[in-house]
């Protein structure tokens, strides 16, 4: 049991599993409607969109998460802005928003005097061993925030997140609800910059959810299950990353993708392994060979 105790000795520690077991929840949780909307690779748009506010939040004196919010929302309004007035497919438009704002970014940081104090390399992968109080109280504000914004409007973002047109038919102001989605997937990622860093939240975003959706039916047993897989991701990957001297972020991120692909190969309903019309082939093409 010491090897369990032994890390949380240390105050850092403390600070970082307890921002990664409510990354974990958030993340998971934000990441279900991402998942079951096919909105996941607006997640990694957004999540580089962001960039583009930090320099001018910098100068402006504004918090940089302020910055980060502001450009990852208007990069989701733009592109619904363009996807509703073209015959563009969402997928080209993400792609371009992607591009553009990050080039933004990089050449605000260039150009705007003193934003290149900015640390890129610590926005695109993190240093979740650097968290403070500050960051702490952050993060737990807005994951309480999103959580009861969930639990209150459950209902009517079930309907919209599986019929988005029938909704719409049904009196629900549907833009509203695509603005709180954006917003709270603007907000998981400007909480998880410190965490796991730009590179990485994407992964976080989605891989407790995918994993859950493969173990279970329902939205909020999808959300509830993949929640606690993201909490246990974090605390395994911190601590492999204090024993085996590895990068948090991506430890954290791995564990996530190992329980995934564990759900994947041995899902009882879903699992590769578990079907039986995919052993029957190998073992069939096995005989095959053999003979």
């Amino acid at each position: 049991m010491n090897w369990l105790i032994e890390p949380l000795g240390f105050e850092f520690m403390r600070n970082a599993l307890t921002m990664g077991v409510m990354l974990g929840v958030l993340c998971a949780v934000v990441g279900s409607y991402m998942i079951v909307q096919q909105m996941s690779m607006m997640g990694d748009m957004i999540a580089h969109s962001v960039l583009a506010g930090l320099p001018v939040a910098l100068v402006l004196g504004l918090p940089l998460s302020l910055g980060a919010l502001v450009a990852g929302v208007v990069s989701a309004v733009v592109l619904a802005g363009i996807e509703s007035q073209s015959r563009l497919k969402m997928d080209s438009v993400m792609a371009l928003i992607l591009a553009s704002f990050l080039a933004i970014g990089t050449t605000l940081v260039t150009v705007l005097p003193g934003a290149n104090r900015i640390d890129v390399i610590h926005v695109l992968f993190g240093d979740i061993l650097g968290v403070n109080r500050g960051d702490l109280m952050l993060t737990f504000g807005v994951t309480l925030i999103i959580l009861i914004c969930v639990c209150l409007f459950y209902k009517e973002l079930l309907f919209y997140t599986f019929d988005p047109i029938g909704a719409q038919a049904g009196g629900l102001q549907v833009r509203w609800y695509y603005l709180g989605i954006v917003t709270a997937i603007s907000l998981t990622i400007v909480a998880s910059l410190q965490t796991v860093g730009v590179l990485l939240v994407i992964a976080m975003l989605v891989s407790p959810g995918m994993t859950a959706y493969l173990l279970v039916k329902e939205l909020h047993q999808m959300m509830i299950l993949g929640g606690c897989l993201g909490a246990f991701a974090s605390i395994a990957g911190m601590y492999l990353s204090f024993y085996l001297d590895i990068p948090s972020g991506s430890a954290i991120v791995l564990v996530a993708f190992g329980l995934f692909l564990l759900a994947f190969l041995f899902s009882p309903s879903q699992g590769i392994l578990t079907q039986s019309d995919f052993v029957k082939d190998i073992l069939l093409k096995s005989s095959k060979g053999s003979s």
